[in-house]
């Protein structure tokens, strides 16, 4: 298929996308507005540090925010606010924005990760799949289709002081200059900055490459916020002995009266290297230095100031705005990405913040596969795949419901553009009991992504449903086999959730405080069937589920005093928390926790594995 003119396209863009955020800004007050979920209150504390009790009463609306899911979805949010939770819209409220959104169409999204025995490399969720399938399915234009939507949601979330940085490079940057331009008007741009890096590579077909620029826009050229900065030349200053107190507070007077000479004008070309310091480095293949950050958000906010990003990746934006001094808000669609963001914040010890997702995806309509018109048509094949039949439009409208014949069994099959959980199993049980007539003994729901609540909402509803996963892989084989063939080849598996268990949880009272002594049992792992790998990679996962299953646990947390509605992570240790020697590839599998006495308690006990899949136990004691 031929790839579409840009300029023909450019005026389409620009309307489809001025109304596609108009629709959304319409909804933000109806009764179906998008809101998020709080899957954790993090308060961070690491396994070789003190818990952090009487500061989860802190208000939600005065947390930070780390948020899972499109950051056009999590925008809408943000936007309407949540009067349920306390969370106030932030139309106007932003400070600052610092996005560097994905490049280049060609960029392989695979996530390394580093198993005992060795590497594998694990390919994007079937969200994520759908969502660059959707960016760059007719190249640029896809792309700047996905972008122009979401830049005037920033602009509708900037203050009257507020500033926009959009971080990009050779592929489309010239492209998105004309969309802001068109969206912030060229009155109110400011810079186009060079981020130069001191390095290379030897290519003898053109100049070798060795910058991006970053658009600095602003929402009104009378108002921003913009305090000058300082470039320091560190040669020249080699033989003076600055102590770090001194760097730190900006050098005092006498060591400042050596620097004069040393110091100039920030312009608009910046010479920082990449990532190389061992304590910033967090294995994530596009994350940028905080000195980059530092110069931004030093530039363009205040203390106090809410500073977001809704590219988050490495989390940098986020790590920098805290030791600064904002408050910060930062999304992802990548599951890998918002479990580095989130180790990252707690090993800096930050203040409390959310771990949030999207509550309701409600995006059903299908783009990138080209296999099939709708989400009920997709839905009709997975169900034959599992060997269902579909109900007649005239049985039911809803086309995503089917049955096994001769077994009074439901089944319903989720879209792959949602996430499937607790509000899922509700709708579906609830169809056991109305769908013509009722009467039916259980519901089987077949899935592909799964929130983060889907463990306890299983035990919930175990009396009438079934959850099992679609392999991520399926829409591949449908491409490469056809319906046919692949009914034919019984080579589709629907799995099982994974799951953790505990050893009973022992508690011993002394004085004041309960001891209680919590220690991992097992871990079962989703199927690597239904994990995005390769074949090799599958069998590495095998071996290491049959004589290692606890190395797959990526992050643990605990909150000894659950509610039964909000998780307050007291208490977390992840694989490569190296604090006293540990072994990186492993976390720690018991502890000792000293908490205030009570009679009766809830203990909740959150695992996400290397994949990004969480499970939940619940244990009263």
């Amino acid at each position: 298929m031929p790839i579409k003119s840009l300029i023909g396209e450019l005026p389409d863009i620009v309307r489809d996308g001025n109304r596609e955020a108009g629709a959304i800004l319409d909804r933000l007050s109806s009764a179906n507005r998008i809101t998020l979920q709080t899957n954790e209150v993090v308060l961070p504390a690491k396994a070789s540090a003190n818990i952090r009790f009487g500061t989860q009463a802190l208000p939600l609306a005065e947390m930070n925010r780390l948020i899972y899911g499109d950051n056009l979805l999590a925008m809408q949010a943000l936007l309407a606010g949540d009067p349920q939770t306390g969370l106030p819209s932030l139309r106007c409220k932003v400070d600052l924005i610092y996005i560097d959104p994905p490049f280049d169409s060609k960029a392989d999204y695979r996530t390394k990760l580093t198993l005992p025995g060795g590497d594998i490399s694990q390919k994007p969720t079937t969200i994520e799949q759908f969502a660059y399938a959707d960016t760059w399915k007719d190249g640029t234009v896809s792309y700047l289709r996905m972008l122009y939507p979401r830049l005037v949601l920033m602009r509708e979330l900037l203050s009257e002081h507020g500033s926009i940085y959009v971080h990009i490079d050779w592929h489309v940057g010239h492209y998105v200059k004309v969309l802001m331009d068109e969206i912030f008007g060229k009155n109110n741009f400011v810079n186009e900055i060079v981020w130069h890096y001191p390095s290379m590579s030897r290519t003898d077909s053109n100049y070798p490459r060795k910058h991006d620029v970053l658009f600095f826009y602003v929402k009104n050229n009378e108002s921003y916020q913009f305090d000058t900065q300082n470039d320091y030349v560190r040669e020249k200053y080699a033989a003076t002995t600055v102590t770090r107190s001194q760097y730190a507070a900006g050098f005092n007077n006498d060591v400042a009266g050596y620097l004069k000479s040393d110091t100039k004008l920030c312009d608009d070309v910046w010479t920082i290297g990449h990532v190389k310091s061992k304590n910033e480095i967090v294995n994530y293949a596009t994350q940028k230095p905080e000195k980059l950050l530092q110069r931004i958000i030093a530039a363009s906010s205040n203390e106090g100031d809410l500073v977001c990003d809704f590219f988050g990746g490495s989390g940098t934006t986020a790590a920098v705005a805290e030791r600064l001094g904002r408050r910060w808000i930062t999304t992802d669609i990548g599951k890998p990405a918002t479990l580095v963001m989130r180790k990252r914040l707690i090993d800096q010890e930050v203040k409390p913040f959310l771990y949030q997702a999207i509550g309701d995806y409600q995006k059903e309509m299908m783009h990138g596969t080209r296999l099939f018109r709708n989400i009920g048509e997709l839905s009709q094949v997975v169900m034959q795949l599992y060997g269902a039949l579909p109900f007649t439009p005239e049985q039911v409208s809803d086309r995503n419901y089917g049955y096994v014949k001769d077994e009074r069994t439901l089944v319903y099959v989720d879209s792959p553009n949602k996430l499937t959980g607790r509000a899922t199993l509700r709708r579906a049980s609830e169809a056991t009991q109305s769908l013509l007539g009722g009467g039916w003994k259980k519901v089987v729901v077949l899935a592909w992504n799964f929130s983060y609540d889907i463990s306890q909402a299983v035990e919930e509803y175990k009396n009438t449903v079934e959850v099992l996963v679609i392999p991520p892989d399926l829409m591949d084989k449908l491409k490469k086999q056809g319906f046919a063939k692949l009914v034919q080849s019984g080579t589709v598996r629907f799995s099982g959730l994974q799951y953790l268990s505990l050893q009973p949880i022992e508690k011993k009272t002394v004085g004041d405080n309960d001891v209680l002594a919590i220690r991992l049992q097992d871990y079962v792992q989703l199927s690597p069937d239904s994990i995005p790998l390769d074949d090799k990679d599958r069998e590495a996962v095998r071996r290491v589920m049959n004589e290692d299953p606890l190395a797959l646990i990526e992050y643990w947390s605990i909150d000894p005093d659950y509610d039964g509605h909000t998780f307050r992570s007291l208490w977390q240790d992840y694989r490569e928390n190296t604090a006293m020697g540990r072994d990186p590839l492993h976390c720690v599998y018991h502890v000792d926790l000293t908490v205030p006495h009570k009679e009766n308690r809830a203990v909740c006990v959150k695992a996400v594995d290397v994949f990004g899949f969480e499970s939940v136990v619940v244990e009263r004691i």
